[in-house]
């Protein structure tokens, strides 16, 4: 009990840190749904949502078929928050795919790559890809029997780096540590609330090397491309002087959010600090190489879903 107050009370403490300064734009309430005509006739990528309480699904992924954008479909299946549900993608021709190996990590576009948003800002659901199941659809993660959720809400949109794998059989040679056997985690920055499910093209600005019981987790942190600020921020050193407390709030948010449990602090490599986007490409880099050999049958896959 006395570490989700602790917990809740930084929690507090970050939420009002971040509003008080330029960084709400960060925490911004989320904007009016368009419809995909409108997007359409503004010449940008957009999805059609439904919202769900707290959540929102994508009803149908409109996404521009340009070379590495995806151009399928997203559905769901069993109810949101029950440990039946999944939320399933399919290609353009309507056949199942994996979200995590089958939609491209590059979109054609220099230093742009998509994102696969797990969880939207300000919600608490755990939600992630199923790495082994078929086609790794999305699910809310399950602990002792029960679906698990955050003590509290994170304040960026979460996911992966399609095509990507921290494989624990390979250590860093900076920090000592093995991968976690998941894709790349991304913090999505932007002022949208992006629902799950969406596949949005993002540019990476920074990593932090967290570490959480031994095990190297790596956080990109990035922007989506339609975001009002994607145009001033092209690096970390652009975030920490427009933004300065995201960064320092992604990073505690990641310490302390397993605390409520019982669970110790995580640690972070680099004493901490975050490194600029050249060390973040240099990581999905590898990421990208891992997931290779692991798709490829060079690397052992044990009881991940790969096919």
């Amino acid at each position: 009990i006395l570490d989700q107050h602790r917990f809740e009370r930084r929690l507090l403490a970050l939420a009002r840190a971040l509003l008080a300064r330029r960084s709400t734009h960060y925490l911004s309430p989320m904007p009016p749904l368009a419809s995909a005509a409108a997007a359409a006739a503004r010449g940008r990528t957009q999805a059609v949502f439904r919202p769900l309480g707290r959540r929102l699904l994508p009803q149908k992924a409109l996404f521009s078929a340009a070379a590495g954008k995806f151009d399928g479909t997203v559905h769901s299946q069993g109810e949101l928050g029950t440990a039946e549900f999944r939320m399933h993608f399919k290609n353009a021709s309507g056949k199942a795919i994996s979200p995590w190996h089958d939609i491209q990590l590059r979109t054609g576009q220099d230093g742009v790559l998509n994102a696969i948003i797990e969880i939207p800002k300000m919600t608490t659901a755990k939600m992630e890809v199923a790495t082994k199941e078929e086609n790794n659809p999305i699910a809310q993660d399950i602990k002792k029997g029960k679906v698990r959720n955050y003590h509290g809400p994170i304040f960026w949109n979460y996911g992966l780096l399609p095509q990507t794998w921290e494989d624990p059989n390979v250590e860093d040679p900076e920090t000592g540590c093995k991968g976690d056997n998941d894709p790349v985690d991304v913090v999505e920055i932007g002022s949208a609330a992006l629902p799950m499910g969406t596949v949005v093209p993002v540019k990476p600005l920074g990593v932090l090397a967290m570490i959480d019981e031994g095990e190297l987790d790596w956080k990109i942190i990035a922007l989506s491309m339609a975001d009002p600020l994607a145009n001033e921020l092209h690096d970390l050193e652009h975030l920490e002087a427009k933004c300065p407390e995201v960064i320092s709030g992604i990073r505690e948010w990641f310490r302390w959010y397993k605390t409520p449990d019982g669970k110790p602090l995580n640690s972070f490599g680099f004493e901490g600090r975050c490194l600029p986007r050249a060390k973040a490409n240099e990581v999905i880099s590898g990421a990208y190489e891992h997931w290779s050999n692991l798709r490829s049958g060079k690397s052992n896959r044990g009881k991940l879903w790969t096919a």
